[in-house]
Order: C-alpha cells, then structure tokens, then sequence
C-alpha cells in the first residue's frame, strides 16, 4: 500500500495521508487478469503503466527490443476495454502487455534471432506458441533481446547489444531468454514466454529469480518448423514470477496441434487448476555436483544446498546421490546431437561466404563440427540419449524428483563472452560451462528453475527440479509449496534500478 501527503490550502502538509492505489506493474499476473475483468483498472491503465515503467526501467538493462509505438499500443488497449464494456473477453490475458521472445515468429514485427542477418526480418504469421497467447487476448509490444540465434547463455548481440541482469547491470542476465528473465524480475513484463535447448529457460531464470519451466518434451508445440520429426532438443515453455503465474501460463502454451505430430495428448486446462499438495513424504535426490563432476564457482553448492532445507522443512525426504552413468558419455552425447540440429538450422548461412561473415564464431563452430558428423554417430547419439533416459527411469523408481543447481557460476561480467574457467578447470567449449543443465535437456522430462537465493554479493542463484516423463503437474505442485515455503526474500525479492537508471550503455 502506497500512501502520498498532501497539501492543505496553506501549502502546509496534511498530516492525513491519501491512499494511493500501486502500480499494476507490481501486481502478480493472476490478480492483474482479474482486476482487469472487474473492470477494477482499464486495459488502457494497463497499459500505459507498463509502458511508462519500461521507460524508465528499460535504458539500464535493454532486455526489450523493438517496441512498438506508444499510440499504436494504446489503441490496442482500448479495443480491449471496448470488448470488455460489451461482456466479452478473449482471455486470461485480456489486455495484458506480452514481449515475446526474439527467436519466435511475430506477425507484423520484427524477428532478428540477435543476427544482423536477420536484422529486417518480419514474418507473415505467428509462431504457434505466438498465436495461443494472443488469442487469449495478449498485446504484443515489441521482442525479448537474445543471444545470436539463441546460441550461449549470455543476452548479447550485433543488432541490439547486451541484455544486463536485474540484479546487478555488471552481470549477465544469463539466456538464451535472458530479456524475457529481466523484463519479468523488473516487472517490465507480467508474464514471458520463452525457450530451451541448453537450459534457456532455466539459467536466465536462476540468474534474475524468476521461475522458468521447461516441459516435457512435446508439451508445448512448437511450429512452424521444418523438422517435426527428428530434432526433439528444443522446446518453447512459461516463466513468471509465480508458480501460479507459471502454471496458468503453460495451460495457455501447451496442448496438442494436428501440424505437429510428436505433441503431446491431453487437456492442458489441468495446469489452470489447484496446485495445492501434499508434498510429505515425497522422495527427492540431490544430484549437487554430480560427485564432483561439475565444477561449481565457490559458493553455489552451498547456497543451492542451504536452499535444499526448505524441501527438508515441508518433510519430503532428501537424499544425495549419483545417476549409473558416466557423465562424459552424457556430454559426448549432447555435443553430437546439439551439433547435428543447429547445422541442420544454419548451414544454409554458413554455406554462403559473405553470409558467413557475419555469424558469430560459436555458430561457425557448431556447423563446421555438425558438417563433419556422419549419420551413424547422430544414430548412436540418439542410443545414448536413450540409455540416459533408461538411467533416469531406474533413479525414478527410487526417488520422486531428481534436483541440481541451476548453473555452474554466479552472474558473470557482461563484457565477458562466457566463462573460460570455473573453479580452476578449463571450459573447452563456449558452452561447458552451462553442463549443469543437459540431464534436464536430454531427458526430455520437466524440469522446472526455482529461485535459490543470493549470495553474499547479491548474485541470484536457482535449483532444478527434474520430475517424471508428462509430470509436469507434479512438477509445479512441489515448486508451488516450495515457493510457499521459502523465505520471503529468497522467492519475491525485487531488483533496484535507481542507481543504474541511465548509467549504462546499450
């Protein structure tokens, strides 16, 4: 509650203060819908205050891109509020101002995928995904910044620049969603959409406390695409705020699609539900470090570990242990077939000389090692990602989620391209350093990035929560009374621009 004095006739100031209503910017997503459809606040009001908050917020960390004129948008709103004046409503996002991230396909508006390739793209029609929260009656503003076509975990590239973190602009906001974690931790956002091959639901989602879901594998459709078949690392998925938030988001993006045969069945009204549970009891093994396999910056395991008592005072069982294989197989795995799909995506570019010239070099590096690749060691490949899987189902038995830190490193300088080193040991690729994240990737299970807490530098951190194969139910049951759970600081601390409004360059 904000309350602003005023003055007398005098000109002295009255000792009663005047309520004044905050700013729907502050609000969760769900108590936005339903002020909406009270008719409690305008979608125009709405609207004009997130604009108004992406003024001020945006310079300092430029995590939305290509906004939309101001008028245009507020003409939308009151197309809303007409809807609304007649009793009709498109949606829970009735009205509510939605960045859709950079790589996805925006009707009318420009998609860059961060490549200067790209720069003046502008798609016919929306990507799936686009379309499902638009008809639930989102406006579209503009784009969440990205990496190069998604490629690493820092929100940087040659047509907008860098995406810095919520929490402390000097850092990266990790990615490849890393303007969709920073516009939701700024409230520039009351919801965001993103996507995942290598963890860029999870990472942006641990570096700016936000939650960020990735599905399980055909959850969320995704299309067009030119490959429905073969390349199954890559999915679309909710972040937000709140688990609730999350969860009403997913019914939104999720649900079967006759264009995209391997999507999974089912009503995805589910996930709009109850998500009260009672989590006593339930088995959770604590992967950490993997025995030590993966180096951790000093201080992540034990803050993810500290964060691990919260799950011990809601009585669920946590066990340490360690999956039946061999880590360097899983790695060996990923590299074939995370190769094998982005050549697939830009050998085209690659292929033409002057095109060439103007891919970043982890991109050239990802097509000229997937060019390489024959047809058998992508089948093979694909047997060790099943044997993974087969892995899994053995410690599922056991164990009814599986959880690990989030990332290997705390937020790193944004000048820096990514880390070269963690803990002494040597990253030998752009993306090593992110390996925390493929068990989940190549599971093709949930797996959900819940908020850890901060260090003593006020570096955010997240845990994973990987659930069963189609339990992402019971996924966002357990993160839900672990959000209840946790420390008020840990889950709903909010970033402090002021000293950064105007300070940083883009």
């Amino acid at each position: 509650m904000i309350h602003q004095c005023g003055m007398n006739e005098t000109g002295d100031r009255e000792k009663v203060c005047h309520y004044v209503p905050p700013s729907p910017v502050s609000w969760d997503a769900l108590a936005l819908s339903r002020a909406i459809h009270a008719r409690d606040i305008s979608c125009r009001e709405v609207m004009s205050a997130y604009l108004d908050h992406i003024d001020i917020c945006n310079p300092a960390v430029n995590a939305i891109v290509s906004l939309r004129e101001r008028g245009e948008l507020l003409q939308a709103a009151d197309g809303r509020d007409h809807q609304l004046a007649r009793g009709e409503s498109q949606g829970w996002l009735h009205g509510f101002p939605l960045a859709v991230k950079d790589l996805a396909a925006t009707a009318g508006l420009r998609t860059t995928r961060g490549s200067p390739l790209f720069a003046e793209h502008i798609p016919e029609s929306d990507g799936l995904v686009v379309a499902r929260m638009k008809r639930e009656g989102a406006i579209v503003i503009g784009k969440t910044n990205v990496p190069e076509f998604g490629l690493g975990s820092h929100t940087y590239n040659a047509v907008f620049g860098v995406t810095r973190n919520a929490f402390d602009t000097s850092r990266s906001a990790g990615g490849s969603s890393g303007g969709a974690a920073v516009a939701l931790a700024t409230r520039m956002l009351p919801v965001a959409d993103g996507s995942d091959m290598m963890g860029s639901l999870r990472n942006p989602a641990a570096f700016n406390n936000v939650f960020g879901l990735r599905p399980s594998q055909g959850r969320v459709p995704f299309a067009p695409t030119l490959d429905v078949f073969g390349q199954q690392l890559s999915t679309e998925g909710p972040m937000a705020r709140t688990v609730a938030d999350l969860a009403r988001l997913l019914a939104t993006q999720a649900g079967p699609d006759s264009s995209v045969p391997l999507s999974l069945p089912g009503d995805s009204s589910v996930f709009a539900g109850d998500l009260d549970s009672d989590v006593r009891g339930l088995r959770i093994g604590w992967l950490g470090d993997w025995n030590g396999y993966l180096p951790m910056e000093e201080g992540v395991l034990a803050l993810c570990e500290r964060a691990m008592d919260t799950f011990e005072s809601m009585q669920c069982e946590v066990e340490s242990c360690t999956p039946g294989f061999d880590p360097a197989r899983l790695w060996q795995c990923w590299l074939t077939l995370r190769q094998w799909a982005v050549s697939g995506l830009l050998a085209p570019l690659h292929g033409d000389p002057e095109k060439r010239k103007l891919l970043k070099p982890e991109a050239c590096w990802e097509v000229t090692a997937g060019l390489s690749l024959s047809a058998l060691e992508v089948y093979k490949a694909n047997c060790e990602r099943t044997a993974w899987y087969e892995s899994l189902c053995v410690l599922f038995e056991k164990f009814d989620f599986l959880m690990l830190p989030s990332a290997q490193v705390f937020p790193f300088p944004v000048e820096q391209d990514w880390p070269s080193e963690i803990a002494g040991r040597t990253m030998d690729t752009y993306h090593r350093w992110m390996e925390t994240t493929i068990a989940g990737s190549l599971s093709a299970c949930p797996v959900i990035n819940v908020p850890a807490g901060f260090n003593d530098a006020g570096q955010p951190m997240g845990i994973q929560i990987i659930g069963r194969h189609q339990a992402d139910l019971d996924v966002l049951k357990l993160a839900y009374a672990y959000e209840r759970a946790a420390d008020e600081g840990m889950i709903n601390r909010q970033p402090d621009l002021r000293a950064d409004i105007g300070s940083t360059d883009q």
